[in-house]
């Protein structure tokens, strides 16, 4: 047995040409307000609620004409970050060999794909996350072959693997099990989940995205409605979906998730995360979808069914195939239930809501040097906001409508057997839409916004030698346009007799004291200009990734910076353990959600009297600036289990966070002044043993704001003025979380998963415990909150989810899974957060029994 790099071997040329083919500072900009309404009169008529003018899917003719013809002339676009293996299998004598397995896996991050040689004994596997590889020959009659490669490029890796008869041993495998559970070239906090683990846990009903799936990853601190914390942050996380990134706060409350079913593998960066990536990167989720290429069979796929309590009905219908050089994938996810997001009460009130999703994946591989892709997505939810209890007996009857469209086209072209370049333009275009009823209280508003961003670059990837070299650009424009109206319905809200608590900006707004609506309409088109260039060196024990990026930020204010991107691991290999330290400059742009609301001079006007005085005036909302360590280690325990701690330090100016208003799915940006996180985190991963495996994820951060706070639309004074005071515990601050996973899966179909999250319980609203108990909204909320502690925060909680089922399979090929799903098993009455100024009050989902069934055709 033997493996050897193709350009090592003379007279190989007509191989190379079969798998290769033939050679061959801030300033405030100008203009910053208008006063067009970005939306028709039709859309804005009576308020109905009808759907916003530009539909499901949203993209006009021109937005699609102008993403396809640049795409087929001109190489721009974001990153195409998985790696290729490709090769051809032989016998000792040269001949080859047709029907040879070919796998790839890794014991940590459970990555698995195989495939069969086909007649002229060549094979290629596609959309491999950057990792550490077992590559595993077999062949009825012949010795098997196994070693380890490392792909960290997608330039393809080329192998020619010789297998020796059975029983003729030319040369010694060795198992690459006890390799693979470190990572020598990993430089920073990197995880990997894939399709079948996403599969088998135990998700809560309602509009729940891949963030539900992300936060089993250390580093990341539980809110509600799908939000998460990563690492001290609000929510500055980017997901790149084969290359296309996006920014939006996919949240269930504010836009639509990401499908978990459309994932055939997430990379999630958290630590010393790559130049290449930029805007929002406190956390960068690197997502390659499902492709029909590889399937080996023109159609396939199958249906998914789930039931549950609170009326939940669910389905998702994959299919899949391949003909000749084109591939496709589609995937459409339905589904209504009565507890869409998590509710505001004990009671659930108000609360159901159904959304669609579609996601479609087009290959085309016309030769050996290019592969062409293109992605449609589009999602629609209509849902109802979950009422507390006065509001639902004075008939609050508001809803929210959420639209998203999206096409993106790749391209990878191959120039030689160590460079290419990849491409890819996509277009994104995100609508909201808040309906108001007659018996809103203690406030009434409506909203119709729509975000889209335009996405263009490209990326030159080079080995040269111990180089590995990957170089680009990104060009993003994001046109906006915003429509707001806000009247106050309560006359106990902001009562003059209350003159502690009484705004007197707030008195035009009230509509029960013959004020008027408070209406603004805004449109504007910002953008962001970036270069980068890393390379990944290795030398001997030591692995060094050393890379910049430079952002020229163009919107509310104008702003550059650059940022060196730095790491280093050391390889102990005699105890199998890698150390490794970095050092990050991010430059984080404010959310796009609400952004010329938030930073406008007549949203500042309505904050009260004292607080404009603390804070000196208007001003716009700016990039947040920081500074980034840390410092961890990889080690491995024998052969049965991997260990992965980081220390971090984060140092920021201009902390980026959000004001949810009044428990709407309205969100305003905010910046507070700075902030310092510090946080310690780890990961015990034990691979695939006689059917086991496990994951136990630990984080403790604390996170510490500084005011004074520019924009967001604060409409109680109490909390605001608390702003101007000081240092304090922001709500990302998590003490601990630990969330462990086990799975079992029997030869014969029978499989199981139990998973269990702790919680400390995240910062609340430093509510007086009396006023509390005799307010009928929330007087049952009290055992489950600790008031009477500095800072004041929800109780710990403790959740446990379980999934038991089984999987027919019938000549290698599956039939039907029946799985029985139990989240909340044991009933846990907990919160989320309480009265917080940033989310609001929302409550975990109690015990939830369901069904699911899948068959396969």
């Amino acid at each position: 047995m033997e493996v050897r790099q193709l350009e090592e071997r003379p007279g190989l040329r007509e191989l190379v040409e079969k798998i290769l083919g033939a050679p061959s500072a801030h300033d405030v900009g100008p203009h910053a307000w208008g006063g067009v309404n970005p939306f028709s009169p039709e859309a804005q008529k009576g308020n109905s609620g009808s759907p916003l003018p530009q539909g499901l899917f949203a993209m006009s003719f021109r937005v699609i004409a102008l993403c396809l013809y640049a795409c087929f002339f001109a190489a721009s676009a974001a990153a195409q970050s998985t790696a290729v293996v490709l090769g051809v299998v032989q016998d000792a004598t040269g001949a080859v060999i047709p029907e040879a397995v070919v796998r790839i896996e890794n014991p940590v991050t459970r990555f698995r794909a195989e495939m069969r040689t086909a007649k002229d004994g060549t094979f290629e596997i596609r959309n491999i996350p950057f990792h550490t590889y077992s590559v595993t020959v077999e062949r009825e009659g012949f010795e098997p072959h196994q070693e380890t490669v490392s792909l960290r490029t997608n330039v393809p890796h080329e192998m020619i693997v010789r297998l020796a008869p059975a029983g003729v041993r030319e040369s010694v495998t060795v198992s690459a099990s006890g390799e693979l559970l470190v990572d020598p070239e990993e430089t920073g906090t990197h995880w990997q989940m894939n399709q079948g683990d996403i599969e088998r846990l135990a998700l809560q009903a309602g509009n729940k995205g891949l963030e539900s799936i992300i936060v089993s990853m250390p580093g990341f601190a539980q809110n509600a409605n799908g939000a998460i914390h990563p690492r001290g942050a609000h929510n500055q996380m980017t997901f790149v979906i084969d290359g296309m990134p996006v920014s939006d706060q996919l949240t269930g409350a504010f836009a639509n998730a990401v499908d978990p079913n459309i994932v055939q593998t997430v990379e999630l960066f958290t630590g010393n995360v790559p130049a290449e990536y930029g805007n929002k990167v406190s956390a960068v989720a690197n997502i390659t979808t499902r492709s029909g290429m590889g399937t080996a069979r023109r159609f396939g796929g199958s249906t998914l069914v789930n039931a549950a309590q609170f009326d939940l009905l669910s389905q998702v219908t994959h299919v899949s195939g391949e003909s000749g050089h084109v591939g496709y994938s589609a995937v459409l996810t339905t589904s209504k239930t009565n507890r869409y997001l998590d509710a505001v009460s004990l009671d659930n009130l108000h609360n159901g809501g159904n959304n669609e999703r579609l996601f479609t994946r087009l290959d085309w591989h016309p030769g050996a040097r290019n592969v062409f892709r293109l992605n449609l997505m589009a999602g629609r939810a209509s849902f109802q906001l979950a009422n507390l209890r006065s509001q639902h007996a004075n008939g609050m009857d508001q809803r929210q409508l959420l639209r998203d469209g999206a096409v993106a086209f790749g391209w990878v072209h191959t120039l030689n057997a160590q460079t290419t370049i990849d491409a890819n333009l996509s277009a994104r275009k995100a609508q909201s839409r808040l309906r108001p009823s007659a018996g809103d209280i203690p406030v009434t508003a409506s909203q119709a916004r729509q975000m889209s961003t335009i996405t263009a670059g490209a990326r030159l990837n080079a080995i040269r030698g111990r180089h590995n070299l990957r170089a680009g650009f990104d060009l993003q424009r994001y046109p906006i346009s915003e429509h707001f109206t806000l009247g106050i319905t309560s006359p106990e809200f902001n009562d003059p007799n209350d003159e502690a608590n009484f705004n007197p900006n707030l008195l035009p707004l009230d509509l029960t004291r013959g004020g008027r609506l408070f209406d603004f309409r805004a449109r504007r088109t910002g953008g962001m200009y970036s270069g980068f260039a890393q390379d990944v060196v290795s030398i001997g024990r030591l692995n060094l990734s050393l890379g910049v990026r430079f952002d020229a930020y163009r919107f509310i204010v104008n702003g550059n910076q650059l940022q060196p991107r730095l790491g280093a691991a050391f390889h102990i290999r005699e105890t199998g353990t890698v150390l490794r330290v970095s050092y990050a400059r991010l430059y984080q742009t404010p959310p796009n959600e609400n952004l010329l609301l938030s930073s406008s001079p007549q949203v500042a006007a309505l904050t009260p009297p004292a607080v404009q005085e603390a804070l000196g005036g208007w001003a716009p909302i700016r990039p947040e600036e920081q500074n980034f360590l840390e410092a961890g280690f990889q080690q491995a325990i024998g052969k049965r289990a991997s260990l992965n701690v980081a220390y971090y330090h984060k140092n920021s100016k201009n902390l980026q966070d959000n004001d949810n208003f009044l428990d709407t799915g309205i969100i305003f940006p905010i910046t507070l002044a700075r902030i310092r996180v510090n946080g310690v985190e780890g990961r015990l991963v034990g691979p695939v043993s006689r059917g086991f495996s496990y994951t136990l994820s630990v984080t403790h951060s604390r996170a510490v704001a500084t005011p004074p706070f520019t924009g967001g639309l604060f409409l109680g004074s109490g909390a605001v003025e608390s702003f101007t005071q000081g240092a304090f515990i922001i709500d990302h601050d998590q003490p601990l979380s630990v969330h462990a996973v086990a799975s079992w899966n029997h030869p014969k179909g029978w499989y199981a998963t139990v998973s269990n999250r702790y919680d400390y319980g995240l910062v609340a609203n430093p509510s007086d415990p009396a006023e509390v108990a005799a307010d009928p909204d929330f007087y049952d909320l009290l055992p489950y909150v600790k008031l009477d502690q500095t800072p004041a925060r929800v109780r710990p909680r403790n959740i446990v989810d379980l999934v038991v089922g089984f999987e027919k399979s019938r000549d290698q090929k599956k039939r039907y899974d029946i799985g029985l799903q139990l989240t909340n098993l044991t009933d846990r009455t907990a919160l989320y957060n309480f009265q917080s100024i940033f989310v609001g009050t929302r409550i975990v989902q109690p015990f939830t029994a369901g069904i699911r069934l899948r068959w396969y055709f």
